[in-house]
């Protein structure tokens, strides 16, 4: 595989690794999405060090309102996440 064919994998494999954990497989509760962000994300949780934004994060993260996020909803945040890392090192 390529290098971008494996970044793919893996983000669906940890997407699914998370949502596997409880309820339904197809979608992350609230808890599993705290886990992926602690376990996976560690750096952008040490810069938010007021847990009531991290709760708004995962609030934000169900753009539909359903109580869970969707495998469109996580690529939504990792892609965000990736283009404000690409531009915080341009000028």
């Amino acid at each position: 595989m390529t290098q971008l064919e494996t970044a793919m994998a893996i983000l669906m494999k940890t997407f699914d690794t998370y949502a596997a954990v409880e309820g339904n497989s197809n979608t992350l509760s609230n808890l599993e999405a705290k886990s992926l962000l602690e376990a996976e994300l560690p750096g952008l949780l040490k810069t938010t060090k007021n847990q009531e934004e991290v709760n708004k994060l995962l609030i934000s993260l169900d753009v539909n309102g359903d109580n869970e996020v969707d495998f469109n909803e996580f690529v939504v945040l990792i892609s965000a996440f990736m283009c404000a890392c690409r531009n915080r090192g341009r000028k």
